[in-house]
């Protein structure tokens, strides 16, 4: 089977993901040699790369919202997707089309030659050659896993934020915090700004930037970020003494002021080639939104979906949850992927959780929901936990069981909370 002008999306992405043996080959020679191939034409304007544990995706959406917000024109790429791949490419603020996205994959096709190329190596190039065509202002980009690595680090970004460092991904990353550090440094530059939006990040994150000869920016050093003397409100501060007194961030939490602080110094840092008013700031706050991360769908019984996968995430989730006070009874739809320690995901949760309904995503990736059970054992109490195959069944169970005032959190994945994200319409 080969690609033809008459393929889909669809057709192309499971294609895609048939051309390399293994789902994760990290380097940067193929993207690189692939990369050189596509034509001369370069990204022109400013580049900020976001990676980091947990955070990534919001600071990504503030990064955007305040950009368009001035009124420059953005180029963004995230992943994973929720419901739809078009979700992690946006040209403008909307989702690139398929037919836009087809006509990328070909031309990617026809420079790699018989460079094998992962499904997310090929998602990137494609973001990259779609990017370079539309000319944007400004040109975000998520880092997949990791970063030294990562397909999106074969671009020299202008600036680089971490947002935060946590324990995900250790098989690949390093068991350490230290070690994961390292892997995320990899996308800073010397000379260039390097944001780090995490107070109690690693030492070794720091460490790193410095000895590169990055401008280091962080969170609770070089940048403040404090609660506003009169309340209601926040204050952001660089360190050439600059203040901006903020409204709190539409994104709920604590680490939501975090990664948005990171964002703020990344644009202040590339003031001179795209200055972005407080105005635009104030108003990007208000606008950034991101599905999946606490989103709240109020009603008689109100759904909570949250992509926490991790232990740092569940941490921040129980907090926002705590903040929430539901009036009525909690109870958890939860699955995880089969990488994943899905103790150390609902174990903070517990306290929170009134009944539990353990379940597995359709992707190929996720731990069944009778082995979740199994490594839940004497994590959650017997009584009041439900074992069900399908997301869409838990859902349907935890809902039927629910009376008014009482909410539904779905969390553990991106494909759980895709998942519950379909049942209830998009």
């Amino acid at each position: 089977m080969y690609p033809t002008d008459l393929w889909t999306l669809d057709q192309w992405l499971a294609w895609q993901g048939t051309l390399t043996p293994n789902r994760m080959e990290f380097g940067l020679t193929r993207v690189r040699e692939v990369w050189s191939r596509l034509g001369p034409a370069r990204l022109e304007c400013p580049v900020i790369t976001v990676g980091g544990t947990n955070g990534k995706g919001s600071c990504v959406a503030f990064l955007e919202a305040m950009a368009q917000a001035a009124g420059y024109s953005t180029g963004c790429y995230s992943s994973p997707h929720l419901l739809r791949y078009n979700e992690r490419v946006r040209i403008a603020g909307a989702e690139v089309s398929d037919a836009l996205l087809c006509a990328a994959f070909a031309r990617v096709d026809q420079a790699r030659g018989a460079v094998p190329l992962t499904y997310f190596e090929f998602g990137t190039l494609a973001a990259l050659d779609l990017f370079v065509r539309a000319a944007p202002d400004l040109v975000v980009l998520e880092v997949g896993l990791g970063g030294r690595l990562d397909a999106v680090n074969l671009i020299d970004a202008d600036c680089s934020v971490v947002t935060s460092i946590g324990h995900d991904h250790t098989a690949w990353l390093g068991e350490t915090l230290d070690l994961i550090a390292g892997e995320k440094a990899g996308i800073f530059r010397a000379g260039r700004p390097a944001v780090i939006g995490q107070p109690n990040a690693p030492a070794a994150l720091r460490a790193a930037a410095l000895a590169l000869g990055a401008r280091v920016l962080q969170v609770g050093a070089e940048l403040g970020c404090a609660a506003a003397p009169e309340g209601g409100g926040w204050v952001w501060s660089g360190p050439d003494g600059e203040r901006l007194s903020l409204p709190a961030p539409a994104m709920r939490g604590t680490f939501q002021h975090h990664n948005a602080a990171a964002a703020i110094a990344a644009l202040r840092g590339l003031r001179a080639r795209l200055p972005v008013p407080v105005s635009a700031i104030r108003a990007g706050l208000g606008r950034a939104r991101l599905a999946g991360r606490f989103q709240v769908f109020p009603g008689e019984v109100t759904w909570v979906l949250d992509v926490a996968h991790n232990h740092e995430a569940a941490l921040a989730l129980a907090e926002n949850l705590r903040a929430f006070k539901c009036p009525g009874k909690v109870r958890a739809v939860f699955g995880v992927l089969a990488d994943k320690a899905p103790e150390a995901v609902a174990g903070p949760l517990c306290p929170l959780v009134d009944a539990w309904y353990l379940t597995a995503s359709a992707d190929a990736r996720a731990m069944s929901a009778a082995l979740l059970a199994q490594r839940l054992q004497g994590v959650l109490p017997d009584a009041g936990t439900t074992v069900l195959p399908t997301v869409e069944e838990a859902l349907a169970a935890a809902l039927a069981a629910s009376v008014a005032g009482d909410a539904v959190l779905v969390f553990g994945s991106f494909t759980t909370v895709g998942e519950a994200l379909r049942v209830r319409g998009g």
